[in-house]
């Protein structure tokens, strides 16, 4: 399996406040760049895995959601995890 549980709990260290605490914007947006890069991978070999592909464009969207609902709640928050996952709109 490619997202183990201590690599996810890694990521909500690094950008959540906590490992344990999952609800976080910051550490939401930083689960779901995980996981795009990782469908993005999958798919550059397996180009005919449209429920994969799906699936992708679902995470997008929900990445793109909580990214929205960060800039109209803290500007600066916003700026800061855009800057360390090297997200561009």
């Amino acid at each position: 399996m490619y997202l183990t549980a201590e690599k996810k709990s890694e990521i909500f260290k690094k950008y959540g406040k906590s490992e344990k605490d999952t609800g976080t914007s910051e550490g939401q947006i930083a689960l779901f760049t995980y996981r795009i890069g990782h469908l993005t991978e999958h798919l550059k070999n397996n180009r005919k895995d449209f429920n994969t592909q799906r699936s992708l464009v679902k995470l997008v969207g929900k990445r793109r959601d909580l990214l929205d609902y960060l800039i109209k709640s803290d500007i600066a928050r916003y700026r800061v995890i855009i800057k360390e996952l090297g997200i561009r709109k």
